[in-house]
């Protein structure tokens, strides 16, 4: 749905990993729209292997979906300013001393999204959607869709009844949980060499579609997440090339499928 807006298309790959690559151009810029599965690790995997293949400067933008716990209800969508991770420790479960186990859970400190970046895509969503649409605060990002997300059910133990509470006590600003954007925005910002040595060279911002309401227990139909994907998949492109409008450094079309353009 969203390469439907690529002319041209360049290039397309399936990988065996799940991951599936559409490259082409969105009025004049190059990009690639890249489809990669569920959870931190798939995030890293993208993000670590993209950077080592692609020279030059590197904007992400992630379009997935989220389950809200602010006011934000199906149908809207919410741009991330940082995101926090929320990970089970296996300590509290799996100790053998009660006293050193901890909490069940581990919230870790918000890192911040690309300001510049971020300003472009929810400008670009609230004129698409409507500034009422579009909301914007501190994202969770869950180890697990399950467990650290503080769904609850009778075959596991979780101890997560109170980890909402705990996430807007350690996080007040929290506006949504879902599974990717603190991997995103820590890779950017830890983007700088082996040694730390230089300025990131990864700038990201995340946006997502509310698929489930976790306050008032609903979920998006079918017919209106297509909907949604479709709005907001040509705002996020048009947000990209007005945040590059020179394309000045990008990676060389020499040896790369931008050659295919010709």
């Amino acid at each position: 749905m969203l390469a439907q807006h690529l002319d041209p298309v360049l290039f397309e790959h399936a990988s065996h990993r799940g991951f599936l690559t559409i490259t082409g151009l969105y009025r004049g810029l190059p990009l690639s729209i890249v489809a990669i599965g569920m959870g931190p690790s798939m995030m890293d995997f993208f993000v670590r292997e993209t950077r080592m293949v692609v020279d030059g400067p590197l904007a992400i933008v992630r379009l997935g979906s989220c389950g809200s716990i602010c006011q934000a209800r199906i149908g809207d969508v919410i741009v991330a300013k940082g995101a926090f991770g929320i990970g089970r420790n296996y300590a509290f479960f799996d100790g053998d001393q009660e006293d050193a186990r901890g909490d069940a859970y581990v919230v870790w400190p918000a890192v911040g999204a690309d300001e510049r970046l971020t300003g472009r895509v929810a400008g670009g969503l609230g004129r698409a959607l409507g500034m009422d649409r579009v909301f914007e605060g501190l994202v969770g990002n869950a180890d697990s869709f399950y467990g650290s997300q503080g769904r609850q059910g009778d075959d596991f133990y979780d101890a997560n009844a109170g980890l909402l509470d705990l996430v807007h006590k350690q996080q007040p600003g929290a506006v949504a949980l879902e599974m990717e954007c603190h991997v995103l925005f820590h890779l950017a910002k830890a983007s700088t060499g082996s040694r730390n040595q230089r300025p990131a060279s990864v700038r990201a911002a995340c946006a997502l579609m509310v698929f489930a309401d976790r306050a008032g227990n609903q979920f998006i139909g079918p017919e209106t997440s297509r909907q949604m994907v479709k709005t907001a998949a040509r705002a996020i492109l048009d947000a990209l090339v007005d945040d590059m409008p020179t394309q000045q450094g990008l990676h060389p079309e020499a040896g790369s499928v931008w050659e295919n353009k010709l």
